[in-house]
Formats: structure tokens, C-alpha cells, sequence
């Protein structure tokens, strides 16, 4: 395959990507409003770019590790989209049997650790991971996503300074939406500069358009080429913005309206199509035909989840552990 079928190839896999993300996504809200998933749900339409990019930057062997907002990182790890579908709904067949839900999807055969509902939990268990291939010799990256948020948290101090001091096979991935929960970033965090924070501990640390796929793919590539080489931690800000509000439980009063329409103007989607069909590498045709297949994708994995079974009574204590001699 010569150069330019290869990025071509890369180009439509990258839009392909992103559609499935943002039908599923929109479907999901869509069972929420219905009732058929409770509990917490947070979107990630808008972001696309972020998930798209990165994992296609990585081998399949690198472990990921993400947060609540993980639905695509989760499918585009290779879980199935029944098995997600399902386990959003409470399903014994989802890839947790139902007992992790929409924040704590997990897939340990396709090295996605998660799904972590605590801001800036899953930062530690990336170190510990990446010590782990560090000392086994492994060429293996570790990816751990994370929001803007958590990075006022201890745990993400923690984990990028021992990172750097052992030099750990550690991707740091931060996908910056400019707002924790309802919190803007300016409201929050007195240095904002985020690449600014990583580097004062001695990792080389990427800004990067988070909208634009082609971009987040190639830094992200080059980034973690450089850890599977052995050079240590690197980080990655990936500048994006969320659509929708932080959940389904979010009025969403925070931010000005204004504002969300002009990120929209830059959707990942719709921005990348225009310049593929600009170029001449995509019709309109082709760009319904990837649509349809993500849209077939997504109804048949809501009609799995829907006739599934729930976890039999008899099995619900399984896997709960409780101290020997507490009743």
C-alpha cells in the first residue's frame, strides 16, 4: 500500500470511528431519556477526535485506562457494542454482568482497565501498571485518560512525579473539555497552562487540537513511539469541548450558550468530512453508506441489550466479599 492509500485508508477508519462513537452516544441518551439505562451517563459527543486519535495511535497489546466518561474508549479498545450496550442496561451479558454500568466498563482481555467513577483514580493504577511492564521489560504504553479536573487532584501530582523519577512507559492523556463538572477551568486551577504543570515535573508534555483527529493521531503516535522506547513519561493535552452537559443529570446552567454553538462550528464530524470531500477523498455517498453501517451497529447492539437477561437472583452476592465473622 503506497503513502497516500495508507493515510487515506487511516482517514476514513479515523471518520468511521467517530461515527460509531457519536451514534452510540446519541442512542444512549436516548435509552436514558426512556428509562432502559439508569443511573449515571456522561456523553462524550464532541470529543470524538480524542478517542479516535489516540487509540488508533496505540498497539493492541498497550493497556488503557480511562474515566466515567468512557463509552469510546471502551469500543474503540474492541469491546463489543452488545456487550457495553448491555451492560449500561444491567445485563447479565454486558461485559461487567451488569454490576459495573455506564462509569465502570472493563475488558481486561482487550486491556482496557476501565472505567473509574473517581476523579483522577485511575492516574495510580497507570503507574502501577506501567512499573510493572517497566520491570517485566516489556515494550508495552500505558494510556491513562483523564479530564482537565484531575488534575487538581493529589493522585494526578502523585503519578506524574513518580513517573517521571522511575521513568515509567506512561502516556498521560488529558482530555481537557475546559470544564469540571460545572467548573470552569479559570475558576478552579490558578495555572491553567496544563502542558506548563506537567513539564515543572520534567516530562515533555503536547498541546494538541483536540477536534481535529488527524492531529491527535500523529501526536499521540510520535508520543507514544517515545515511552515505548524506553524515554519515559510523556503527556498529552488534547484541547476539546463536550456538546452536551457534564451528565444526563446536568442542567447545564454554567455555560454560555453562545459559546457551545461556536465549538460546535469546529465538530470533529462534520470538520473532517468537509475537509475529506474537499480533497476529493469522500463523497457524500460513502460518507452515508460509513453512517448507516455505524447506526446498524448501534440499533442491533440496543436490541441485544433490550432481550437480554438480567443476572439470575441466585447470583447476586458473587464476587461481594465480606470479613469472616460480620453477618
Amino acid at each position: 500500500m503506497t503513502p497516500v492509500h495508507a493515510s487515506l485508508t487511516l482517514s476514513l477508519e479515523l471518520l468511521a470511528d467517530m461515527l460509531r462513537i457519536r451514534r452510540m452516544e446519541e442512542k444512549c441518551a436516548e435509552l436514558y431519556g426512556v428509562g432502559k439505562i439508569r443511573g449515571f451517563l456522561h456523553l462524550y459527543i464532541g470529543e470524538e477526535a480524542c478517542a479516535a486519535g489516540a487509540l488508533r495511535a496505540l498497539a493492541p497489546e498497550d493497556s488503557v485506562i480511562a474515566t466515567y466518561r468512557e463509552h469510546a474508549h471502551a469500543l474503540l479498545r474492541g469491546v463489543p457494542l452488545r456487550a457495553i450496550m448491555a451492560e449500561m442496561y444491567g445485563k447479565a451479558s454486558g461485559c461487567c454482568r451488569g454490576h459495573g454500568g455506564s462509569m465502570h466498563l472493563f475488558d481486561a482481555s482487550r486491556h482496557f482497565y476501565g472505567g473509574n467513577a473517581i476523579v483522577g483514580g485511575g492516574l495510580p493504577l497507570a503507574v502501577g501498571m506501567a512499573l510493572a511492564d517497566k520491570l517485566q521489560g516489556t515494550k508495552r504504553v500505558t494510556a491513562c485518560f483523564f479530564g482537565e479536573g484531575a488534575m487538581a487532584e493529589g493522585a494526578f501530582h502523585e503519578a506524574m512525579n513518580l513517573a517521571a523519577l522511575w521513568q515509567l512507559p506512561l502516556l498521560f492523556c488529558c482530555e481537557n473539555n475546559l470544564y469540571a463538572m460545572g467548573t470552569a477551568l479559570a475558576r478552579s486551577q490558578s495555572q491553567t497552562d496544563l502542558c506548563a504543570r506537567a513539564a515543572s515535573y520534567r516530562v515533555p508534555a503536547v498541546k494538541v487540537d483536540g477536534m481535529d483527529v488527524r492531529a491527535v493521531h500523529e501526536a499521540t503516535r510520535q508520543a507514544a513511539q517515545q515511552v515505548r522506547a524506553g524515554k519515559g513519561p510523556c503527556f498529552m493535552e488534547y484541547a476539546t469541548y463536550r456538546f452536551r452537559a457534564h451528565s444526563m443529570f446536568d442542567p447545564d446552567l454554567y455555560r454560555d450558550k453562545a459559546e457551545i454553538e461556536q465549538w460546535k462550528q469546529r465538530g470533529p464530524i462534520h470538520s473532517f468530512t468537509a475537509k475529506l470531500k474537499a480533497a476529493g477523498d469522500l463523497t457524500e455517498k460513502a460518507f452515508l453508506a460509513l453512517d448507516a453501517r455505524a447506526q446498524a451497529e448501534v440499533a442491533d447492539a440496543a436490541a441485544y441489550a433490550d432481550a437480554a437477561e438480567l443476572e439470575p437472583i441466585e447470583d447476586l452476592l458473587k464476587d461481594v466479599y465480606t470479613p469472616q465473622g460480620s453477618s
